[in-house]
């Protein structure tokens, strides 16, 4: 008898978390794949596509020697619509993102939200939308390259 399917509210949620954990292991070609289908608006313009995406993160996230922003994403507050018949998908929720370094404390530098809108295809459940609103900043100086910045 095959395991039932994954309930809608389920993998949408995992998505939600899979998308801080790629950012937090500085993982960039699995955020272009997370966010292939999607179009992404942080604070500059809208991006798609896998490449761009990818890209877009590599220009701007600083990454240390073991790989990572040293950052953790965590996601709270998160509140998930589905239309099943539609097979669409739309959320909110919050983000926190903490940061330490050797001689950077353990500290908060970002906080906002998330809204997301998602859809099924081949019964698999996609991003097709993420905007970040980020409302509360902190020191980002260890994280985020100053626009313009080189590698």
């Amino acid at each position: 008898m095959p395991a039932d399917p994954m309930p809608s509210h389920r993998a949408v949620e995992n998505l939600i978390g899979r998308y801080a954990e790629l950012v937090d292991d500085g993982d960039f070609a699995g955020l272009g794949d997370l966010l292939a289908d999607a179009t992404f608006t942080g604070s500059g313009a809208p991006v798609r596509g896998r490449a761009a995406i990818a890209e877009m993160f590599q220009d701007t996230v600083i990454l240390y020697a073991d790989g990572t922003p040293r950052t953790q994403h965590v996601t709270t507050n998160i509140v998930i619509d589905v239309d099943e018949q539609a097979g669409t998908a739309v959320s909110r929720s919050y983000v926190t993102v903490l940061q330490a370094l050797p001689g950077l404390p353990l500290q908060p530098i970002a906080g906002g939200r998330y809204h997301d809108r998602f859809e099924r295809r081949d019964g698999e459940w996609r991003f097709t939308e993420r905007r970040v609103r980020i409302t509360l900043v902190g020191d980002v100086s260890h994280h985020l390259r100053p626009v313009g910045a080189d590698r």
